[in-house]
């Protein structure tokens, strides 16, 4: 089982590894654009990859606030002697990649990269096309609706991963895992490990599933 689990998500890093570089150099416009074949161009040295890695409850913009100091290949962010750990909820993961620092559970898994790299892994790389807006909430059930009714015309074509093992609702455990893939899709590291400096990707996935129900924008999808 452990074996197939680290197969699965070696594909799924490897299939994120292109879209997401296309995905933020297409979206944000970064002065240095994301090279999938080099992941030191990513991470906190990186503008937009601080920006989306960035605590939400932070300001990446804010000099005050965020201090970037960087170790050879290892960058660490650092705010006000307090080092981003596990329990930081990261930008990518909201709204428009904006956290609401008095209410930081509004707009929260509603933001563009999220769902793009839902429907890559769990649909098709096709089907993140799909998704419109400009990390705004889009649209999921329109979007899934869309995507059955081609389907439908089509008729026999390959099964995606969530047809194979008859994935039938959005959950909020495959939501998590979907965020520890596009936080290490965004990062300077170079291979997956459970532990990633400061952040203990388990945690990581065993704590958002407790921010309770899905938003209705997650539901039929």
């Amino acid at each position: 089982l452990w074996q197939g689990a680290d197969s699965a998500r070696g594909d799924n890093t490897s299939k994120l590894k292109a879209l997401v570089a296309e995905w933020v150099n297409r979206d944000l416009k970064p002065e240095f654009p994301l090279d999938s074949d080099d992941k030191h161009t990513h991470g906190f040295s990186n503008n937009a990859c601080g920006r989306l890695l960035c605590p939400a409850e932070l300001d990446w913009n804010n000099p005050a606030q965020v201090v970037l100091l960087e170790f050879r290949e290892k960058c660490s962010l650092f705010t006000r002697g307090c080092i981003m750990t596990d329990l930081s909820f990261p930008a990518y993961l909201y709204n428009n990649y904006t956290a609401n620092p008095d209410d930081l559970e509004e707009g929260l898994f509603k933001s563009k990269i999220l769902l793009q790299g839902y429907k890559a892994v769990f649909t098709s790389p096709s089907s993140a096309k799909d998704v419109e807006g400009d990390g705004d909430g889009a649209d999921v059930i329109q979007n899934n609706r869309r995507a059955k009714k081609s389907f439908n015309r089509v008729g026999k074509v390959k099964k995606h991963v969530a047809q194979i093992i008859n994935m039938r609702k959005v959950t909020s455990r495959s939501i998590a895992y979907i965020a520890c893939l596009l936080r290490f899709s965004l990062s300077s590291v170079t291979s997956w490990r459970s532990i990633d400096g400061d952040c203990h990707i388990p945690y990581i996935h065993a704590s958002l599933p407790d921010f309770g129900p899905l938003d209705p924008v997650w539901s039929d999808a």
